[in-house]
Formats: structure tokens, C-alpha cells, sequence
């Protein structure tokens, strides 16, 4: 149940079970100093996604070093957490020649009382000229999995996507769930609230609860696009799955003052259990 964070990127890059097995994947290539972002954990993605806007990849969030907030906002939580840790990122000069806009940019890191590991963002408009600001947002959560060809994904079916390999061009997923054969790019819009990844060597499933965040993106690079990468290995992508809690089809857009707050939790839980508990039709019929 052990997690660490890396004030760099201000991100999350382990989180252990209570028998000491590693659930998040970090690639063995990784570099964890500026410029390049860590590969693996979970980066967050804040104020672009991809090339939706003139920054840099994936915004500026997960290549800054943040700092420890010292005046977090209350959380009635806080007595349920067994650990938690307040990042903040604020504006810098720098940052304002590329984005002219201040803010805040919080992040509570937080374990629940059984090891579910909880993210929670709030992001603040402090422009003091009256403007407004639109930005996307994505928690970049790399799963380790035990071998992709015998993962599954379930909750996003029937649901409309984005495939990034396609140009953007919109589909509808037709599949009773999401398998992995070759590489997979895609944003699946207006999602639910929960989503499960099965391992099915492992016997284990991630539980996905998100808020705030409506889409989910879906990544495996797959053989050829990991050879290319020069931080990744050329095997890893059988080990790891990004399935990625996200803000991407409607941006969010802040008024001076405004607040944006968005949360992922995660936990990883024996696959009947998870099976049972997310589709229980599926339970009746079985019956």
C-alpha cells in the first residue's frame, strides 16, 4: 500500500498492494529530470491534451516542479485517509510568455483505509486582468498488467470514441468489452463513473471511479511505436495499459476566482469480486 510522489511533475510513479506487488507501471527507460516527462506512474496533464492547443504535449504540469502546499483547503476526508500528501503548481513568469494566465493547480495524493489510491485536482483562475482561461485535463494512469493480449477493459461499450490512430475520426464502440491485439489510441467521450481493467492472468481488477472528468482515454502503444520511443522499452508495452481519467471533448473553461475540482480513485481488487460489483445483470444472468 505504499505510494511515492515526485514533487517533478508533481506525480505519482508507485503504488503497492498489501503483498508489496507494484500496480502502476514505470518504464524501465525512464528519465525523472526536466526536460522529458517520466514515463510511467501517473503524469498529470494539465493545460493541453496532445495538440489540442499551442503548447507543448500534454501541457506543462508533468514537467515542473511542484511544491508542497502548505495551506491545503480543508477536506472532509481527511480522517478516512490512511496517508495523504497537498502538491500545488502555480503560474510562473516563465510559463506566462507560453500561457498567460496565473493559477493554482492543486493535488491531493491521498491512500484510503484500504489501499485505494486517491487523486484529487482542483484548479483555480487567479488572473488578476479578468480573463478567463480554457484548459483539458487527464490523470495519464499507466497500469501494470501482466500481459496486454489477456487484458480487458469493461464499462465503455456502446459509447462513441475519438480514434487519435484515425485522425480523430468518431466511431461507436461495438465490442461487449475493449481487448488489445495491436496499438490502440482512442478517447471515449461522456463515459461513466466507473470503469474496470481485468487481468485476466493476474486474477486481478483495477476499479476506476472518476468525477468531473467525463471522457477516458484508452493507450497501448503496442510493438512498433515502443521501438521508436526512446523512453520506453521494446517489450514493455505487454506490461502496461494507460487508461486515463480525462476532460478532453469540452474544455474547461474558468472565470477569475473559479474553481475546477476533479478526482480519480483506483483500487485493485480480486476480478470475480470486481466482475460481480460492476455488472450485476451479469450476476442475475450467471444465476
Amino acid at each position: 500500500m505504499l505510494h511515492n510522489v515526485y514533487l517533478y511533475g508533481g506525480q505519482v510513479t508507485s503504488w503497492k498492494n498489501a503483498h508489496g506487488e507494484e500496480l502502476l507501471f514505470v518504464s524501465s527507460k525512464a528519465s525523472f529530470r526536466p526536460p522529458r516527462a517520466i514515463r510511467g506512474g501517473i503524469p498529470i496533464c494539465f493545460p493541453q491534451l496532445k495538440s489540442t492547443g499551442s503548447l507543448e504535449q500534454y501541457g506543462f504540469a508533468r514537467n515542473r516542479i511542484w511544491s508542497i502546499d502548505l495551506d491545503p483547503p480543508p477536506s472532509p476526508s481527511d480522517i478516512s485517509h490512511k496517508a495523504y500528501v497537498d502538491l500545488i503548481l502555480t503560474h510562473s513568469e516563465e510559463d506566462m510568455k507560453i500561457w498567460p494566465h496565473r493559477y493554482d493547480c492543486r493535488l491531493r495524493v491521498a491512500l484510503g483505509p484500504t489501499g485505494d489510491l486517491m487523486l484529487t485536482s482542483r484548479i483555480r483562475n487567479t488572473n488578476t486582468d479578468g480573463k478567463s482561461f480554457t484548459f483539458r485535463f487527464a490523470y495519464q494512469t499507466y497500469f501494470f498488467v501482466t500481459d496486454i493480449s489477456e487484458v480487458r477493459v469493461e464499462g465503455l461499450e456502446t459509447l462513441d470514441y475519438l480514434d487519435n490512430l484515425k485522425n480523430g475520426e468518431r466511431f461507436t464502440e461495438q465490442e461487449d468489452a475493449i481487448t488489445f491485439e495491436s496499438e490502440v489510441d482512442k478517447v471515449y467521450l461522456s463515459t461513466p463513473t466507473k470503469i474496470a481493467i481485468l487481468d485476466h492472468e493476474r486474477k486481478r481488477t483495477f476499479e476506476l471511479r472518476k468525477d468531473g472528468l467525463p471522457d477516458a482515454v484508452v493507450w497501448n502503444p503496442w510493438d512498433k511505436k515502443a521501438k521508436s520511443m526512446a523512453d520506453f522499452g521494446d517489450n514493455e508495452y505487454m506490461h502496461m495499459l494507460c487508461v486515463e481519467a480525462a476532460c478532453v471533448e469540452e474544455p474547461i473553461t474558468l472565470k477569475p476566482g473559479e474553481e475546477w475540482k476533479g478526482r480519480q480513485e483506483i483500487s485493485a481488487v480480486p476480478s470475480s469480486y470486481c466482475s460481480e460489483q460492476l455488472d450485476p445483470l451479469r450476476l442475475l444472468l450467471r444465476g
